[in-house]
């Protein structure tokens, strides 16, 4: 039950990074949430919004193991350990604030999954 709902919170995150990306890029608030330049968001636009697409798809396959109940143990975990993995890429490459919005959570959810709790 906790591992689901960590999941989900997991999948809530990973929407709203995917909105982000490919809808609110060159916005205000695009701006805001990743620390950017006007011209720069407006030049990397098509490149995040493919980025935005990667994060939808982390999103749907941990749905997909969501969906599936007990099934979906496998599933869940391999994505994760995907997450999670992206997370630590990322707080490595751009900024340490990405291990907390990203990889803690999916850390957590991975215990509390593993544990069966």
């Amino acid at each position: 039950m906790i591992g689901n709902i960590l999941t989900g919170l997991v999948v809530l995150i990973h929407c709203y990074i995917a909105y982000l990306e490919i809808v609110l890029w060159d916005t205000p608030r695009g701006h805001k949430a990743f620390n950017l330049e006007p011209d720069f968001a407006s030049a990397s636009k098509v490149l995040a919004a493919n980025q935005g697409l990667y994060n939808g798809f982390l999103a749907a396959g941990l749905i997909w193991g969501l969906y599936l109940g007990a099934g979906g143990f496998q599933i869940k975990i391999f994505f994760l350990l995907c997450v999670a993995i992206a997370g630590l890429y990322g707080a490595a490459t751009v900024g340490r604030k990405i291990l907390f919005i990203q990889t803690v959570p999916a850390v957590l959810a991975i215990g509390a999954v593993w544990l069966g709790w």
